[in-house]
């Protein structure tokens, strides 16, 4: 029985000269090179566009701002931390609270007295509020430390909620089963924290306010002392 043989012509396979086909390998590797160049080249780009408008964003300040603090960068801090509003905040919240729990005292009274206080201990009121500030974004950043800046970056949005409303963006920060909340504003293509809620910083504001009282002072003042005093316990 005569059996069937399979032929391959390997001079099909040959191109002019007898050359193996280089030229159409040559042409499909130059094809699939400039297929990659193209995919590298829109990737690098998207994420140079992706990268340009987070610098725009609250979370891109929020993690210059962990980043600082790890660093103790105080310089970069300020830039970021408006230490005058964010005061002014928390004068408000400890202004809020006291004379609701005042019953002996008159509330106009209070809040001359009051008035004066804050007044003439700003200066004191903001130290206090930029000093406490910087020693809470330490701790609170600790896992920030020794890391990359990208990683940096890139890990805010797991922490941080942001709703953000024209000029305006509210930051839920949560962070070792804590919470802060932060109001901040556009100014200048970057973003500023102008409000902060923290329990921990009333009760600061609280003291230093207290510490400025006489102890020996006018019934008015005993009282404000008095309301301080419930104030610190309800913000513990």
């Amino acid at each position: 029985m005569k059996r069937n043989r399979i032929v391959i012509n390997l001079d099909a396979l040959r191109g002019p000269g007898g050359k193996k086909g280089s030229r159409g390998l040559g042409r499909l590797l130059l094809i699939i090179a400039a297929v990659l160049f193209l995919l590298v080249g829109a990737a690098a780009v998207g994420g140079y566009l992706w990268w340009r408008h987070y610098q725009g964003s609250p979370a891109y300040s929020l993690a210059v701002l962990a980043d600082a603090a790890q660093r103790n960068d105080t310089a970069t801090i300020d830039t970021i931390l408006d230490t005058g509003k964010v005061t002014e905040g928390f004068v408000s919240q400890v202004r809020q609270l006291i004379p609701g729990l005042s019953s002996s005292a008159s509330t106009t009274d209070w809040s001359k007295q009051l008035d004066s206080v804050m007044a003439s201990n700003s200066e004191k009121l903001k130290q206090t509020v930029h000093d406490e500030m910087i020693k809470e974004l330490q701790r609170l950043t600790e896992a920030a430390a020794g890391k990359p800046f990208v990683v940096v970056a890139l890990a805010v949005p797991r922490f941080v909620e942001i709703k953000q409303e024209n000029n305006t963006a509210r930051a839920t920060v949560n962070i070792k089963d804590e919470q802060l909340q932060l109001t901040m504003q556009s100014d200048s293509g970057h973003w500023r924290i102008t409000g902060v809620q923290d329990d921990k910083l009333a009760k600061l504001i609280a003291d230093a306010v207290a510490k400025t009282l006489s102890s020996s002072g006018t019934q008015l003042q005993d009282e404000v002392r008095k309301q301080l005093d419930k104030l610190k316990k309800v913000v513990k």
